[in-house]
């Protein structure tokens, strides 16, 4: 039915479409550096509000008010977890990102500036990363089709799943595309105003116009399908020590997670990172907050009705109809397939440059022309794209599969690349051997922790995958003699005042 919900919700992206074509228009004679890095041309503005809506996913207005919705407080310490490690990331990583990814050979991908950090000729680290890279930026992928298909669902019942994701699909296929890397950084930039928006909009209008009783709020609801038993904790220390502790582990990842890292690296100027900082900070924070007041007045409005049914996830849309005009709430419900989109553009065109950068132009191709790298590149988001759709849209088992290991990739990024990345910008002895040892210490030790130990200890596995990486990476280095002058001539440029502005 044709209705002003769904009208706002076309028009939302028809935007994001014309972002894409518009982009593809103004970059007809680009190269691989603007296709996949913006020519390094990005404001302060744009860098914070892309890396921050390409970070938070549909996880953000479905997953997290959901969880303390169903359980209570206990489950912000995830949320106080990322916000930690988003402001660590912009304050200790992001300018000097910048500065060492120049000074490292005009590094565009994280393999890339990992190899060319250490002056090396060997691709083994560089290749690895990349085949890391696709595989688990594909499932991700796939996590967000199924997210975006979910919510085409609810907006057009009538519509099939399939249908649904292939149409989800097409979208952001199209203007990640044409348009590349500043495509994908300005519908993140319009996205990120948008969630933004939606998640300040509902406790806001909640807050002046009911008048609530937080004696009302029932602690325990009983799911009647499975019998699953909600009980709210009120406390934000209700949670275990192994939960508080894995939450705030969440936050190791970002120091390793490859489409927010590629953020800093397109920044104009390293001088604009402080700007950019400030901006993603203070987004994070109101977000977060937000949903936690969503889920809070929502245990007292629509609890009855969400949790005996096990719909906590859908919390957020059950509120924005009820409290705003149909327009209206087609634009917040459009903020959840923002947040599906602006991740799954970022994973694809870091998915794409990577296969592109860091295998095809140094093992197959390596004379290839600036147009033939683009047009490969293009090449590899419609492949990845395409093996994630046929994923997502799988009937059997999988498809819950898929979204518990999302959870697994972003421990396996934040162990297996996270120390390395540190310890690259902040010491001048790390070798190259340290680094290999890093990577694979600490992804080896993430999926061993997962097999072995996550049930039993209940602690995340990034955890103790970053502690061992950061070992391995510090001894192999000691044991290794010291960088040629060549490496050591980098970090030194990379620290100096004439690129540091």
């Amino acid at each position: 039915m044709w209705n002003s919900e769904v009208l706002a919700f076309i028009l939302y992206f028809v935007l994001m479409m014309a972002i894409g074509v518009a982009f593809f228009f103004r970059q007809k004679n680009a190269g691989e550096k603007e296709y996949f890095l913006g020519g390094r041309s990005m404001g302060p503005w744009v860098t914070a509000m892309s890396a921050q809506a390409s970070d938070m996913s549909a996880w953000l207005l479905m997953g997290l008010p959901g969880s303390i919705l169903a359980f209570g407080f206990g489950q912000m310490w995830i949320g106080i977890g990322l916000a930690l490690g988003t402001a660590a990331n912009w304050i200790f990583v992001a300018r000097r990102l910048r500065c060492f990814s120049e000074a490292a050979g005009d590094a565009i991908t994280l393999p890339q500036y990992l190899s060319n950090r250490f002056a090396t000729k060997s691709l083994v680290l560089q290749i690895i990363c990349a085949v890391i890279f696709l595989v688990c930026f594909t499932i991700y992928v796939a996590s967000a089709f199924v997210a975006g298909a979910t919510v085409f669902t609810t907006i057009f019942p009538t519509l099939s799943t399939p249908a649904a994701m292939l149409i989800f699909a097409a979208i952001i296929i199209i203007y990640t595309f044409l348009g590349g890397y500043k495509a994908v950084c300005w519908t993140d930039f319009f996205q990120g105003l948008l969630m933004l928006a939606a998640v300040l909009a509902i406790p806001i209008v909640i807050v002046a116009t009911m008048d609530l009783d937080p004696a009302s709020l029932q602690s325990v609801y009983t799911n009647a399908q499975d019998g699953t038993q909600y009980v709210f904790g009120a406390n934000l220390f209700s949670a275990s020590w192994q939960e508080i502790a894995s939450g705030l582990a969440w936050g190791l990842g970002y120091f390793g997670m490859p489409h927010i890292l590629v953020r800093f690296m397109s920044i104009e100027k390293p001088s604009m990172v402080k700007k950019s900082a400030t901006v993603a900070i203070i987004w994070v924070v109101l977000s977060l907050g937000a949903v936690t007041l969503i889920a809070y007045f929502g245990r007292m409005l629509v609890a009855g009705e969400l949790l005996p049914a096990g719909l906590q996830k859908t919390v957020f849309i059950v509120l924005a109809r009820k409290l705003f005009p149909a327009f209206v709430a087609g634009l917040l419900l459009a903020a959840i397939m923002a947040a599906s989109m602006s991740t799954a553009d970022s994973q694809l065109l870091v998915a794409s440059s990577s296969f592109t950068a860091d295998i095809y132009k140094p093992v197959l191709r390596k004379n290839a022309s600036e147009k033939e790298l683009l047009w490969v590149g293009r090449g590899v988001v419609l492949a990845v794209a395409l093996v994630a759709y046929f994923i997502a849209s799988s009937k059997a088992s999988g498809a819950q599969a898929i979204m518990d290991m999302v959870e697994n990739a972003w421990g396996g990024f934040g162990a297996a690349f996270g120390p390395v990345v540190i310890l690259s910008l902040f010491w001048r002895r790390l070798t190259y051997k340290g680094a290999v040892a890093g990577v694979a210490g600490g992804a080896l030790t993430d999926v061993l922790w997962y097999v072995f130990l996550s049930k039993s200890t209940g602690i995340y596995e990034l955890l103790p995958g970053f502690a061992v990486g950061l070992v391995c990476a510090v001894v192999a280095t000691l044991l290794d003699r010291k960088p040629e002058t060549a490496v050591t001539d980098i970090f030194d440029r990379a620290t100096s005042k004439e690129i540091d502005r």
